[in-house]
């Protein structure tokens, strides 16, 4: 009788080893996938801010361009303009 007791407790004392393996394994995946995700998700959002700071000196280069341009256009008037009045 003994021997059935210990093969029982034996075999629950495997099973139950067993199952916290399988648990912990589950768990360590869903944290790895959690961990994927988020880190994706940040590369992502990085890369639409480095897309967004790209575009935003894009433009501010543009409208510098546009200022000296205008400033050049003004000058060249005002030479134009104290030229002819000599």
């Amino acid at each position: 009788m003994k021997r059935i007791y210990l093969t029982l407790a034996a075999i629950v004392l495997v099973a139950t080893t067993y199952s916290c393996r399988e648990t912990t394994e589950v768990k360590v995946d869903d944290t790895a996938e959690v961990i994927h995700n988020d880190a994706a998700r940040a590369l992502d959002d990085a890369g639409d801010a480095i897309d967004n700071a790209a575009d935003a000196t894009a433009d501010a280069v543009e409208d510098a361009g546009d200022a000296i341009e205008n400033a050049a256009d003004k000058v060249e008037v005002e030479v134009i303009e104290a030229t002819e009045g000599n």
